[in-house]
């Protein structure tokens, strides 16, 4: 009959077989937590705009309507665009909100134009 000590090592099941798997996981443990905090730290600091709705004052104006949803107490940079029927730029401007208590903001903003605009929106928003 054959003891457990002897079935360990013939078939590589020692303490020492054990170590590089162990090395390993706690590699690839560490890993998961590193890409997992970078993910959750990158959407604590990011800005989200939605467009509320826009009115053409005349051929040289439109005004944009849009929510803003940050981190509260930063200062936000938006860039807005007027567009015409063929999506082609007409007007743009770039809008910085100061810092606020609130999470989410709603705010107007006036463009200028060249031609007259078929539609307004948000290009970008970031953290100033």
């Amino acid at each position: 009959m054959t003891t457990s000590q002897e079935l360990d090592e013939r078939y590589g099941r020692t303490a020492r077989g054990r170590l590089p798997w162990i090395i390993g996981g706690a590699v690839a443990l560490a890993v998961v937590i590193a890409f997992g905090w970078m993910t959750v730290a990158s959407s604590m600091n990011s800005v989200d705009a939605d467009d509320l709705g826009f009115d053409v004052v005349d051929e040289h104006s439109v005004t944009l309507r849009f929510q803003v949803t940050a981190p509260a107490g930063s200062d936000l940079v938006c860039a807005v665009e007027a567009q015409d029927e063929e999506f082609g730029v007409v007007g743009w401007t770039i809008v910085r909100i100061p810092a606020s208590d609130a999470h989410s903001q709603a705010l107007s903003v006036s463009i200028p134009t060249v031609a007259t605009a078929t539609t307004s929106l948000v290009n970008t928003c970031w953290v100033a």
